[in-house]
């Protein structure tokens, strides 16, 4: 008996420093990428906005030539691949507009088909027969948080639970940032989520929350959109070729 209890506790603490070692280097791997920094940089910037307007691009921001706008007026706080925890990496951009959830208005960031699904309370995609950057295959461009923390859409009245497939321009007004989480009585803070969504090479769309399911939005923005790029940075319209 004593023997098992040393042998289990022996795997006990084997198995615990094995945890520790990974959340270890999970912390140094987030620190080294600037994730520590860039949470304290959207805890300053929805607390104190004005403070910081020279991390806020406008909506409709178009750098150089790269074929997406800007979604939405805010400061870009996490971006793809960032690490909220391990195993975890994220699927797109958080935009923060530093606003009341239904003041800051969210466009289309390029032409498309819009659909939302009808149980979708703050979430619409749109799909894009055609890839700017690869035009032989098909992506979609995904909008969530649309709604305040009850659930209560801010979508536009233009397209309810169930719109199929229906033709927006660029630039056309989709609704406003807000904070939904998905559970009622639980926000988020206030934001836009936005990702470009592989097609499964069928017509459909795949899990967005996978980031492999996923594009790195930056060549289609013309700014370091990606955690490993982007480091400690803040982003913004990279420099024009000579």
């Amino acid at each position: 008996m004593f023997f098992s209890m040393r042998k289990v506790l022996l795997v006990f603490l084997i198995l615990a420093g094995f945890a520790a070692a990974v959340l270890g280097a999970w912390a140094v791997r987030r620190t080294a990428q600037g994730g520590s920094l860039r949470d304290e940089r959207v805890i300053s910037f929805i607390r104190s906005p004005k403070l910081h307007a020279d991390w806020v691009l406008e909506a409709g921001t178009r750098c150089a030539d790269a074929p997406f706008r800007m979604p939405t007026r805010g400061f870009i706080g996490y971006v793809w691949g960032d690490s909220f925890r391990p195993g975890h990496h994220h699927s797109g951009l958080d935009i923060f507009g530093g606003t009341a959830p239904g003041e800051t208005p969210v466009y289309a960031a390029y032409s498309g088909y819009l659909t939302r699904l009808p149980e979708w309370r703050s979430t619409v995609i749109i799909r894009i027969p055609s890839d700017p950057l690869q035009p032989e295959r098909q992506i979609w461009t995904y909008y969530t948080h649309l709604a305040d923390p009850q659930g209560n859409s801010l979508i536009d009245a233009a397209f309810p639970p169930g719109t199929q497939d229906v033709f927006v321009e660029a630039g056309t007004l989709l609704g406003f940032q807000g904070n939904f989480s998905g559970t009622p009585g639980a926000p988020v803070g206030v934001h836009l989520h936005f990702s470009i969504v592989r097609d499964d090479g069928e017509g459909h769309f795949l899990d967005e929350r996978e980031m492999e399911n996923t594009l790195d939005p930056s060549p289609y923005f013309g700014m370091t959109l990606n955690a490993e790029g982007l480091g400690m940075g803040i982003p913004a319209c990279l420099p024009s070729a000579p």
